[in-house]
Formats: C-alpha cells, structure tokens, sequence
C-alpha cells in the first residue's frame, strides 16, 4: 500500500453544502488540493463563484457552484440532477451546512426561544440532511459505491458549558446541540441501512474554531481544552481528506472527534 495513493482524491466528485462558510471554503480548498472536483452548493451562490474561481486559479481541478436551498426539497433534488448531468457520477457527500441563529437568538435563552427559530433549524440541520442523504443514497445506490460524511459537533456529545459564554454572544443554542446530537444516530442508522451496498457514512465532530470571538470567551473556552487553545480555521483539512479518501475505507458508522481534547476531560 503506498500512502500517498490512499489520501489521493484525484477525479473524485464531492458535494459540500454550506461551501460559503469559513469551514466549508476550508474544505473546499483542502479537498481540491488533493486533485477532488467540488461542488460547492449554498444558498449564497455569490460566495460560491469567488471561490469557485480561485479554486481554478490554484488548480487543475473541475469545480461548480450550486445554489442549494436545503429546506427545499425541488431544489436539492435539482442539485442532484445537475451534478449527475455533468460529472456522471457523485463520490462523496458533506452535509456541511448549519443553521446557528445570530448572536441575539443564541444568547436569548432556552426559555425565550421561538417556536419558528427552532423549527428553521430543523428543517436545515437535520430534515436537509436527511434530504441530501436521500436523495443522493439513490445515485451511490446505482453506483454501488459512495460515501457520506456528517458534520455534527461536540455539542453533539456533551452539553455546552454556560459558564465560558459571559456576553460574548457565541453561546451555543439548544436547537443546535439537538439537531447536531441527532445527526449522530442518523449516520450510525444509514450506515447499516446500507449494509452491502458499498456506501460508508460517517460523522466528523470539531470543536470551536478561533475566529475573531471575544477575547474573555477564547480564554475561557482555551482553558477547557488539554491543548489550551481554540482550533486555527485550516486545522480540520487533514480530517475532511481521511474521511473523504480511501485512507478511512474500513470505516462507517463511526464518529470522528476532532476538538482538542474537549471532550476528554
């Protein structure tokens, strides 16, 4: 077995939705290094094509924009079919894309939250997921082979410290640690759904990401970690690669955890 050979993603086709978000770039970037045709599918399409075009600057790569409306069902069945249409085929998928509320909505409380505010992150955080799993599980179905990955969260896992949040704005919402803790069971359940039919679906859980935060919450949060410090934006590119190259084909159904040690306490 030559390493090199099993990170290489060379032809592979890989949808990202949420491709606009500082993550989802970081990915985008990584994967098409790696010689991976992207599809970069969000609702800011405008995003989209700036990276798009960069990306073609930086490499012989094939990349797309998609506008992807994921409470939408049309739209991420269109997706699909374009996709198809184009590349004849879909390798790789990353639900990606998450709704978090803006600093008001994360920091009103459980008690004050609107019924409308958590169902809109239903529809995008878990019913999109779902959709996306569906509606392109049919196409690696027919391939017979694929591979989907999930990104979820420590929040996921455990339960969010109050107590690092003062009035920085970045608390965690009850909407987002229930949907990203369901995607867990969710990935575990395809997983084996789709025994033998050469599909793997796993989950990629990362910590927080330094980005400009408060600087009282960065400490705080840092102090909870054994590395003393929040991930740096490019840090997840080596996790994404593992889980969208053959170096993790003996793996589904699993769950990655990436977070520096947060949830090793």
């Amino acid at each position: 077995m030559k390493t090199q050979k099993i990170f290489d993603l060379n032809g592979k086709v890989i949808i990202i939705t949420g491709s606009s978000g500082m993550l989802g770039t970081q990915y985008a970037y990584a994967l098409s290094e790696c010689g991976a045709n992207v599809v970069l599918a969000d609702i800011d399409i405008s995003k989209s094509k700036i990276t798009e075009k960069q990306i073609k600057k930086s490499f012989s790569t094939d990349p797309m924009s998609i506008k992807l409306d994921l409470t939408n069902k049309e739209s991420i069945l269109s997706m699909t079919s374009t996709v198809i249409k184009k590349y004849s085929k879909i390798d790789v998928l990353i639900n990606n894309a998450a709704y978090q509320g803006n600093s008001k909505i994360r920091s009103s409380g459980f008690e004050n939250l609107e019924l409308e505010t958590w169902n809109q992150a239903i529809d995008v955080n878990l019913t999109g997921v779902f959709l996306c799993c569906q509606s392109i599980g049919k196409q690696m179905i027919k391939q017979k082979s694929g591979n989907i990955i999930n990104i979820a969260s420590t929040y996921g896992l455990v339960g969010p410290d109050q107590r690092i949040y003062g009035k920085s704005g970045q608390n965690s919402a009850i909407f987002y640690a229930a949907t990203k803790s369901a995607i867990l069971n969710l990935t575990r359940y395809l997983a084996t759904y789709w025994e033998g039919k050469g599909i793997r679906v796993n989950t990629f859980s990362p910590g927080g990401v330094e980005n400009n935060q408060d600087p009282n919450f960065i400490k705080r949060y840092s102090k909870k970690t054994p590395l003393g410090r929040m991930a740096k934006k490019d840090e997840y590119a080596g996790s994404i690669i593992f889980l969208a190259s053959d170096a993790s084909s003996y793996m589904t159904g699993s769950n990655l955890i990436v977070d520096g040690g947060w949830t090793a306490w």
